[in-house]
């Protein structure tokens, strides 16, 4: 009977850890789409954010209705929900100049989805994020 609960709190305990490792996959550094900017992923507590940590010298910045800076915070709040996704938060679009809901999806170590939406993600826009580091 002893065997039994030891087996199955180290079964608990390696669950809560591989679910850990795999949450926090996208922690790291991001380069967005052109390379004309990297976004620093990173946890707080449970949730994910992202701010811009580099914005390229030569970047185009007159389409924009807000101006980013370095620590702009352009992802908030997200929540790890199952493999590979993120999801209840949000995405600030500089474009824009909204902030809408967002999901991400690891799609391979070096490749991140994230979809800003308003609404359902049906009706929304992707951007393809690469792993810098």
């Amino acid at each position: 009977m002893n065997f039994l609960k030891v087996y199955l709190l180290i079964f608990i305990f390696s669950s809560f850890f591989s679910f850990t490792e795999e949450a926090e996959k996208i922690v790291g550094v991001w380069f967005t789409e052109g390379k004309t900017s990297k976004i620093q992923i990173y946890k707080v507590e449970k949730e994910y954010f992202g701010k811009i940590i580099w914005i390229a010298p030569n970047g185009k910045k007159e389409d924009l209705k807000v101006k980013p800076t370095i620590g702009y915070q352009i992802f908030r709040k997200f929540t790890y929900e199952n493999k590979n996704q993120w999801t209840g938060g949000q995405v600030s679009d500089p474009r824009s100049g909204m902030t809408v809901s967002g999901k991400m999806t690891l799609k391979d170590e070096k490749t991140l989805s994230v979809r800003g939406y308003v609404g359902s993600p049906m009706f929304g826009k992707t951007v393809i994020l690469t792993r810098a580091e």
